[in-house]
């Protein structure tokens, strides 16, 4: 991961037709990553880039268009967003035929949202409000989490996280994934899904978070998912059947991430 460091990052795309990465790539000078991710070397400005203005694709790592794949949305479907900014995974899910609600708290940030669904011609319903408090007593067929974070698995890009984090700082935000966590819970239909996924290095913020939340929420089971499901690397598959990315398990690079996949089972 260290060796890491010294590499300029690629810049990773999601097409909104996974269909047409294909007929991307060559213009983007693009290599087509497992689940359709398009991966560029291409420098400069991305808003002049073949395909920006048309709203074919959006900036998005690798490793994290890969939750919105695992949730498995299917089009018609009620889908929950929860800290939904910068809204990549929003995009994703409306690009699958979902009825999308996106929830974030920050205001500015919701603006970049409703700026990328416009230029990619999605819908989704956009809710500015605290994921964890949300006044909102509706139940949805999947609800994703991408839950705030020390984003040390973010370090390839921003090499400060390491300096920056401290182990009081993953504490306290840990306190912070539980709460939304528990929110989460709550907003899900019984066999409904829920994907909870942090881009942290740190086990207290993903391995040691699903097993609290499974421990105190038993109408709940992991739904254990399959060595490259979602464009996953092989390699990032652990024995439980939960996902932890780590940035050398991809050629050239990728964010870290740890992946986990619930179903309400009551």
């Amino acid at each position: 991961m260290a060796a890491l460091i010294a590499q300029e990052p690629p810049t990773d795309l999601t097409p909104r037709d996974a269909e047409q990465a294909a007929a991307l790539a060559p213009a983007l000078e693009a290599e087509i990553l497992p689940g359709a991710t398009l991966r560029t070397a291409r420098g400069g400005d991305v808003a002049l880039w073949p395909g920006f203005a048309e709203g074919a694709w959006w900036v998005q790592d690798a490793s994290a268009a890969v939750p919105a794949r695992l949730l498995g949305a299917q089009a018609g479907q009620a889908v929950l967003d929860l800290c939904a900014a910068p809204g990549g995974k929003t995009l994703q899910l409306a690009a699958a035929g979902a009825a999308v609600v996106a929830v974030d708290r920050s205001g500015a940030r919701l603006r970049r949202v409703k700026e990328n669904l416009a230029r990619t011609a999605l819908s989704a319903e956009i809710v500015e409000a605290d994921a964890a408090g949300w006044a909102d007593a509706r139940t949805f067929d999947a609800v994703l989490l991408d839950a705030p974070c020390s984003a040390t698995g973010t370090f390839r890009r921003h090499p400060d996280v390491l300096w920056v984090a401290s182990p009081r700082d993953v504490a306290s935000l840990a306190a912070v994934q539980a709460r939304l966590l528990d929110s989460a819970a709550r907003r899900v239909k019984p066999g409904g899904r829920l994907v909870y996924c942090v881009c942290s290095l740190e086990p207290e913020e993903g391995e040691a978070q699903a097993e609290a939340f499974l421990a105190r929420t038993p109408a709940f089971a992991l739904e254990p998912m399959a060595a490259g499901e979602g464009g996953a690397p092989e390699a990032s598959l652990r024995a439980d059947g939960t996902f932890r990315i780590l940035p050398h398990h991809r050629a050239g690079g990728a964010d870290g991430f740890y992946i986990a996949r619930f179903r309400r089972t009551a």
